[in-house]
């Protein structure tokens, strides 16, 4: 990142063509970078969360817009400063896939798992979808977390894997690639 001065931008509303390209040049326009964004359609409304760099009075022009801008692309925006996050060397990051008939308290499920052991969830996305040939309701999450590097990582895949047995889930954990 080339600046210090870092805002984060949500932004819902109806999903229609068009949204990324006033959204980004509305920060482009004000000097301001798109950092890193998560992008997605939700029922038939669009969700956008962006992170956006850029020089205290650039970020200032920015988040003086955005109330304009929300009234003239029927947006729900909002916006917060923050800071540079810090990645410890001490933790390692892992990738958890999960497919499961759908049913509800699977998330719930899943991060009290994670949170009663320390272990922060990073980034995670799900979806439900119906399953090829039976039309079954399936649901699906993927999920980055950060386990410490102290932790015994085979305990910590073994109580894991009992513990999507019990759920009928099944679970993959293993480092993260890339």
């Amino acid at each position: 990142m080339q600046n210090n001065n870092l805002l984060v931008i949500s932004a819902l509303g109806e999903d229609r063509p068009g949204i990324v390209n006033e959204l980004s040049r509305a920060v482009s326009d004000t000097g301001c970078n798109i950092e890193d964004s998560r992008m997605t359609v939700l029922g038939g409304d669009f969700a956008i969360i962006l992170l956006v760099s850029g020089k205290w009075n650039e970020l200032a022009k920015l988040e003086s817009s955005l109330p304009a801008l929300g009234k003239k692309l029927a947006l729900l925006l909002n916006s917060k400063r923050t800071e540079a996050g810090e990645r410890t060397a001490n933790l390692l990051p892992y990738s958890v896939e999960v497919v499961s008939i759908d049913h509800p308290g699977i998330v719930h499920q899943l991060a009290n798992f994670f949170s009663t052991r320390d272990i922060n969830i990073r980034d995670m996305a799900t979806t439900t979808y119906a399953a090829a040939h039976t039309g079954t309701p399936m649901f699906s999450v993927q999920m980055t977390v950060d386990v410490p590097a102290g932790m015994h990582i085979a305990r910590l895949r073994e109580e894991f894997m009992d513990f999507c047995d019990r759920l009928n889930l099944d679970a993959i954990i293993e480092p993260l690639k890339g």
